[in-house]
């Protein structure tokens, strides 16, 4: 009798107990022709509850952009502060997003304000080797890989449910870095979902920042 009395409640306990447990999407990055690991891999899911916009910074520190990349949500204001000693003329023609912060030290007078999602690839006028990236999306459920090429997104319960997950996914070693390359998971996935990027190796990214400066200096 104690037994059949006990089984019962197991079996209301079990469902409930599963229940309570986060859903998440793990991925792994490899570069499709080496099957090496990824880091630094922004990934991006496509559904679910817009970002609310954010301050952030991408600061000129030793000739570089620091970040390097930097994700923002739709209507985000960025700072670039000049850390240097020397000037820096911040630009961008971007679609997503084009300005132009002339000659400056220290502080630009005002953030730019990226209310347009896309990649937006960024130089200065002054040193053509400072390249940087800012992304701009209107997705709150986004990662970055780690070491490993591994990130992971916890994913609320209307995005857990969906059968077919939408991802975007982006690297500064893309051949086309203007451009996010799009993912179709499903779900639920039994373990990390394996993603490949086709990646460039660094040494042909050298100068890359040579055709920005001339269509700057052409205008």
């Amino acid at each position: 009798m104690f037994r059949h009395r006990i089984a019962p409640l197991l079996l209301l306990f079990i469902p409930l107990s599963l229940s309570a447990q986060p859903t998440t999407l793990a991925v792994r990055v490899i570069d499709s022709q080496t099957s090496e690991p990824v880091a630094d891999a922004r990934v991006i899911v496509n559904h679910g509850p817009a970002a609310e916009p954010v301050s952030a910074e991408m600061e000129q520190r030793d000739r570089q952009f620091q970040p390097k990349s930097l994700l923002v949500s739709k209507g985000s204001k960025v700072n670039f502060p000049n850390r240097d000693a020397t000037q820096h003329h911040v630009y961008s023609f971007s679609p997503a997003k084009s300005f132009n912060l002339e000659l400056f030290k220290d502080q630009p007078e005002a953030p730019v304000v990226f209310d347009k999602t896309g990649v937006v690839e960024i130089g200065c006028n002054i040193h053509d080797r400072m390249q940087g990236f800012i992304l701009v999306t209107d997705s709150g459920l986004t990662a970055r890989t780690d070491a490993s090429g591994a990130a992971s997104v916890p994913l609320p319960a209307d995005v857990a449910g969906i059968k077919q997950l939408s991802l975007s996914l982006w690297h500064p070693r893309l051949g086309n870095v203007t451009e996010t390359v799009n993912f179709t998971v499903s779900l639920p996935a039994s373990g990390p979902v394996e993603l490949g990027l086709d990646l460039t190796p660094e040494r042909e990214k050298t100068g890359r920042l040579d055709g920005l400066q001339k269509r700057f200096q052409d205008l």
